[in-house]
């Protein structure tokens, strides 16, 4: 396949992505809406914002296993098209907030599929020494689809009713399903048989490891995104408007970091390098927010704007590095597990952080937030990975030549 054609798959990809998150971490930015228009409480407003998320991690495996067996075209297409229907229903269809809740489920469910099938198609059509970089793009589309959430969603948001704002995700998502219809080709894989006949890539530690490092390593980059507009609002009393134009424009500096992590692990040829000195980075931060907060209030600022890039950085290089210990037969699962274990620790990480700082302050928080990436660095398998690629390169034949002249 042509290189124009291969980023244009990437680029749908992106735009599928982004599609869903736009519906599962825009739901947030609805909350003073439905709590004003519905009367709710913080609690069940939470309920609702939670709903997506739990669909997600229903299903992100089985679809990484569907886009194993079948192909990532067709799982993408079938879940971004049922994505977009499951919220069209919660808009024109839900009858209270239960079932609204449950369709906003379900549709967290469909949307899924991208996550392990879009990475896949990456990993397909990339070669090693590039799939840095396209993974980095693809992994761009969290911070879009979330910024495009933020800038439209409470606009369109009525005073009474605030449905048909998330009609906006629906037909991103519905578009996306188009696109990916006419413009993805899958890219080869095994045989049937011979991808049956693929020994489990969990037999071994390391794709394990790299689960958990990543998980760990998520812990910082939530604390960051779900706790600093409230910490510069109730702590440093900043006024709100201007918070979010901050948070928003270092947001689109994380999506770039993630672009820059890419091309960093091609240059060097290592995934998990890396990623390793990014998670000693986020500890570095977050010990300067607890500093900051102790001593000089801006050294809090520098280290959210800091960790808003470092923090996010890790994720492309993960995912790779999950793709290619996994192998070609084994990607889609792979990928599917490595998501989970991601979200639930982005799930769990607001509640339990929210406690410590309630218990104590935010410096204690921050510092302990600090000890899950120095965890991560000793989970890393930098010399797996090493390993792997030596007697990669030992097997493959020499395409040295004599030179003449």
């Amino acid at each position: 396949m042509g290189i124009a054609n291969r980023w244009l798959i990437l680029a749908t990809g992106l735009f599928a992505q982004a599609a869903t998150c736009a519906l599962l971490y825009g739901v947030p930015f609805l909350v003073p809406a439905m709590r004003t228009a519905d009367h709710l409480s913080l609690a069940q407003a939470g309920t609702v914002v939670a709903a997506p998320t739990f669909g997600l991690l229903a299903t992100l495996i089985a679809w990484g296993a569907a886009a194993d067996r079948w192909g990532e075209k067709l799982v993408m297409v079938i879940g971004l098209a049922g994505c977009g229907l499951a919220v069209l229903a919660a808009v024109f269809l839900a009858n209270g907030l239960a079932a609204f809740a449950v369709l906003l489920g379900i549709s967290g469910a469909f949307g899924s599929s991208v996550n392990a099938a879009s990475g896949r198609v990456v990993m397909g059509w990339f070669a090693k020494h590039e799939r840095g970089v396209a993974m980095g793009v693809r992994q761009m589309a969290q911070p879009l689809g979330v910024a495009i959430a933020a800038l439209a969603l409470p606009l369109l948001a009525g005073a009474t009713d605030y449905r048909p704002a998330l009609l906006l995700p629906a037909g991103l998502c519905l578009l996306a399903a188009v696109l990916v219809l006419v413009l993805v080709v899958d890219p080869p894989r095994p045989a049937g048989k011979a991808a049956q006949r693929a020994p489990s890539p969990y037999r071994e530690p390391d794709l394990w490891r790299v689960h958990a490092a990543s998980a760990l390593l998520v812990v910082p980059q939530f604390a960051i995104s779900v706790f600093s507009l409230e910490y510069l609002v109730s702590q440093r009393h900043w006024a709100a408007a201007g918070a979010g134009v901050f948070l928003a424009l270092i947001q689109l500096a994380g999506a770039t970091g993630r672009l820059g992590a890419g091309w960093w692990s091609d240059r060097v040829g290592s995934r998990l390098r890396p990623m390793r000195l990014l998670a000693v980075a986020s500890a570095a931060v977050m010990l300067l927010a607890a500093l900051g907060n102790a001593s000089w209030p801006w050294l809090v600022v520098l280290a959210i704007a800091l960790g808003a890039v470092i923090t996010v950085a890790d994720n492309g290089l993960g995912f790779t590095s999950t793709a290619e210990l996994a192998g070609p037969s084994w990607t889609g699962r792979a990928l599917g597990m490595q998501n989970t274990a991601q979200n639930i620790a982005a799930a769990a990480t607001p509640p339990l952080l929210g406690l410590v700082i309630g218990a104590s302050n935010y410096s204690v928080a921050f510092a302990v937030v600090a000890i899950f990436p120095l965890l991560a660095t000793g989970v890393v398998p930098v010399r797996a990975e090493t390993r792997r690629a030596t007697a990669t390169a030992a097997l493959r034949p020499s395409s040295a030549e004599p030179r003449t002249r």
